[in-house]
């Protein structure tokens, strides 16, 4: 049975032609759809099918798609009900409006469908991944008894409703200030277990704010977070300086500041201190290096990395290879999510982690399927209290030199592409694991690829194809398998991929960059 037929979509549009559109698109990726025309045909389907998404209109004749999420919300068994506006309104009011009544997205007519498609996927996702997490913890007692408090400090009012409605949404209470003068003795009056600050503010800014708090005994350990738009490497450079927890640029929106402040509220507490201070001996002492200095020499393959942090600052992306014996290798390429610092230290952990299950599976077994080490990886992080709330991609790929068989699984990670030389096709393998540590279970398979003379196999991390070139459009996914058909027979792939990718950027990148080329010989 194909993956997604038994995903239940919902469309409700009064438009015939929007909802036929999207219609063809999702059944062409197999997901089941319903169709309706306004709120009434919407509230039918709700009451008597098991439906996973709703896209919805705002502008319906009757009940707008406001009013209908918001009725929708009502009803318990739809609490968590992925929900993604499709509309011609895109003002930042329309969009508060749309998270303030239940909405999980918005998306601006004339949409992109990769985009939508993409949303779609990922809602759908989280929904599984709450389902199956919340299930066995429930997430408010896992963070604090109480309810954790914040202090947000934005010299933009409306911008500070906004990020305040959400951070309240999620849970937390939110007091705001409109300027560090304000902001100071409402810190010690209300003594809140995270500060967000703007960076750009009249009079004094969030720098000075920081240097402010540290200079109090009471004030200087609050977790604090910097809310802004500037992006300049010396600006976060700064930041870190002062000793901040984490660094959000208001572009990404107000969910990415809920996500970071409840990671920091998780991570409260004498243990994880603990373990943050083992992962910078460990950094020290082991030197431990998570992308190899050298490629592997493994008969009738020709293997070759590219990797590159963003702008030097390290990352989370991590590479290894592991040969078992003569006949078989496994490669390995993961994501560890987070930016920067914090991504760095979790990376070590984790390529720990993969090191270990690795070598314990093929040297038990030097068969091991893909499959089977990403399920022994990811128990063993499900498990363990002390990274189980860090989450990764992973991509795992083996090979066998007597059988040309290659065999890939993945967790929650971007499809490889291959070549093949005997018709010049390109197309892409996609594994529908989840992300490493959310379930006990990852539901990994074994993708099987013949792997002949000639044939090319790329692995990549997001930052490849979320590079943009200088007018800002980003490379993605159909740019990058065009560059992999295009690759020169007797030519080095990784050497031409990366000339193109560097001139594609002019050798600017937005994230980490990860490739693996794998090439038959």
């Amino acid at each position: 049975m194909a993956e997604n037929s038994e995903t239940t979509i919902l469309i409700i549009d009064d438009d015939l032609t929007v909802r036929k559109l999207l219609s063809f698109h999702l059944k062409r990726k197999e997901y089941r759809v319903l169709e309706a025309e306004g709120s009434e045909g919407g509230f039918q389907f709700l009451s008597r099918e098991k439906v996973d998404l709703v896209l919805c209109d705002v502008n319906m004749d009757g009940m707008d798609g406001f009013s209908f999420c918001k009725k929708v919300r009502e009803d318990e068994k739809h609490k968590v009900l992925p929900f993604i506006f499709v509309t011609a309104k895109s003002s930042l009011a329309d969009k508060e409006t749309a998270m303030r009544v239940g909405g999980d997205d918005i998306i601006t007519k004339p949409f992109e469908v990769p985009e939508l498609l993409l949303k779609v996927q990922s809602l759908i996702r989280r929904a599984d991944i709450y389902k199956t997490y919340g299930s066995k913890k429930n997430f408010e007692q896992t963070i604090v008894e109480e309810t954790p408090k914040i202090l947000l400090v934005d010299d933009d009012v409306s911008l500070a409703k906004l990020f305040q409605y959400n951070l309240t949404k999620a849970g937390f209470e939110c007091k705001t200030a409109n300027s560090v003068e304000d902001a100071v003795p409402l810190a010690k009056k209300y003594a809140p277990d995270i500060i967000i600050s703007d960076i750009m503010m009249p009079k004094q800014d969030g720098f000075h704010f920081r240097r402010m708090l540290l200079e109090d005994n009471d004030l200087k350990g609050i977790p604090f977070i910097f809310l802004t738009s500037k992006a300049a490497e010396d600006d976060i450079l700064e930041g870190y300086d002062l000793g901040i927890t984490d660094y959000v640029l208001k572009t990404a929106g107000p969910r990415v500041v809920v996500a970071k402040v409840s990671a920091i509220i998780k991570s409260l507490g004498k243990e994880r201190q603990r373990v943050v201070s083992e992962l910078h001996r460990a950094a020290d002492t082991m030197r431990v290096n998570v992308v190899p200095d050298s490629f592997p020499q493994f008969p009738r393959l020709d293997i070759k990395h590219w990797h590159q942090p963003y702008k030097g600052i390290p990352g989370g992306d991590f590479i290894d290879y592991y040969q078992s014996d003569e006949d078989n290798i496994a490669v390995i390429l993961g994501d560890v999510m987070g930016k920067r610092w914090g991504a760095w230290y979790f990376a070590i952990a984790y390529a720990g982690y993969v090191r270990s299950a690795i070598r314990l599976n093929l040297q038990n077994s030097a068969q091991s399927t893909p499959k089977d080490i990403l399920d022994k990886v990811n128990k063993s992080v499900y498990k363990d209290a002390k990274i189980s709330e860090v989450f990764a991609t992973l991509s795992v790929l083996t090979f066998n030199s007597k059988t040309n068989i290659l065999r890939y699984s993945g967790a929650g990670d971007l499809p490889i592409i291959y070549r093949k030389a005997k018709d010049g096709s390109t197309g892409q393998v996609t594994s529908g694991g989840m992300l490493l540590g959310f379930s006990e279970e990852g539901h990994f398979e074994d993708r099987v690829l013949s792997f002949e003379r000639g044939d090319i196999v790329i692995l990549i991390t997001d930052g490849i194809i979320e590079s943009r070139n200088s007018q800002g459009v980003p490379l993605g996914t159909d740019n990058l398998m065009r560059l992999v058909s295009m690759i020169p027979r007797n030519s080095d792939p990784l050497e031409y991929l990366q000339s193109n990718l560097n001139t594609f950027t002019d050798g600017k990148f937005e994230d980490d960059v990860s490739l693996i080329s794998i090439l038959a010989l």
